[in-house]
């Protein structure tokens, strides 16, 4: 099983959250992350929320890039109907140069209505505006000439867009997908797949068979890596350790918005399958449930951006779960 880290900091004008890192903290605990084999960030992109979540990812990336040297750096995600298409290929193009190689670029239509709002662009056209970008995006990245677009939403005349991506044809692409139309789509249109935090593990392992089916479908290869699944990083020991992060847990669920509300299982994440709680050893088991249905990437998102708890993991669980693992066999064997 492979790991990487999902998430980001956090600071106000109050200076950090207590909750997450700074900037200055994060990026340390990224660095921390690299040292200890973690594979990979995922950083989110928020606006408007008041609780001062990252809003240019790929500027956080690019100063990581500069900082780090084998992690992988990915946007998770870029919410394309916010942005003009062709400067995010620009500016992922150069993120890919300057990472020498390392960007996973994560796109999605984004969830959170207020954000719409706050952009004056209406929900309703979110999908729409998102396959036209990835449309002008994957143009941008493809073509060795000048090219024009004239769509709905964009017109570009006589461009080249500079400069070229490092990785060929271009950085693999990574879908946010729930439903399962979005994961079929994901499959048939080559893009890896990121699953959500909060989904339980029934919920995981059935979003991977429509995922691994359509691939049969349409002629693709599948490897479990190519479904990175987010899951909430809560470790405690003692009691004092559960009863804060049984607390954190429900605050989480508050502010993740318009996937999943607090309810009563949900807050208790002993009930609960979806976060990784309590000791190593618990941990463990949770990710062997999550090796039964067929994960191969978990993406850790630690709310605490705790180094102990990073240390840890690294220490105590990551080697458990490189032994012998179920996820790493062939599609036949893990469909059989």
């Amino acid at each position: 099983m492979k790991f990487g880290l999902f998430g980001g900091a956090r600071v106000s004008d109050k200076g950090p959250r207590t909750d997450s890192q700074g900037y200055d903290t994060f990026v340390d605990y990224v660095l921390e992350a690299e040292s200890l084999g973690f594979e990979s960030l995922f950083l989110v992109e928020h606006h408007f929320t008041g609780i001062g979540q990252v809003s240019s990812s790929m500027s956080l990336l690019a100063y990581l890039a500069a900082k780090t040297s084998t992690i992988r750096l990915g946007t998770g995600v870029v919410v394309l109907p916010w942005h003009n298409p062709v400067l995010v290929a620009e500016q992922a193009a150069t993120l890919d140069l300057l990472s020498n190689g390392r960007l996973d670029f994560g796109v999605g239509r984004g969830y959170r209505k207020a954000e719409y709002e706050s952009f004056g662009i209406p929900i309703e056209e979110g999908q729409e505006r998102f396959d036209e970008a990835i449309e002008v995006i994957r143009k941008s990245w493809t073509s060795k000439e000048r090219f024009s677009h004239h769509g709905k939403r964009w017109h570009y005349e006589n461009i080249i867009v500079e400069p070229p991506v490092r990785q060929e044809p271009h950085p693999p692409m990574w879908l946010g997908a729930v439903s399962p139309e979005g994961i079929r789509r994901a499959a048939r249109e080559g893009y890896n797949m990121l699953l959500d935090q909060v989904a339980s593990v029934a919920q995981v392992g059935e979003r991977l068979r429509i995922f691994r089916e359509e691939c049969a479908l349409v002629g693709r290869s599948y490897t479990p890596e190519m479904v990175g699944v987010t899951r909430g990083l809560y470790l405690a020991q003692t009691p004092q350790e559960r009863a804060a992060q049984m607390a954190r847990r429900a605050e989480i669920l508050g502010t993740i918005g318009g996937i999943r509300q607090p309810d009563a299982v949900a807050c208790d994440p002993e009930l609960d399958d979806a976060p990784l709680f309590g000791s190593p050893a618990e941990i463990v088991d949770r990710l062997r449930a999550l090796e039964s249905v067929g994960v191969g990437y978990v993406l850790a998102s630690d709310p605490s951006g705790n180094l102990d708890s990073l240390r840890a993991f690294a220490r105590e669980v990551m080697p458990a779960m490189k032994r012998g693992s179920a996820a790493a066999q062939p599609l036949e064997a893990a469909t059989a």
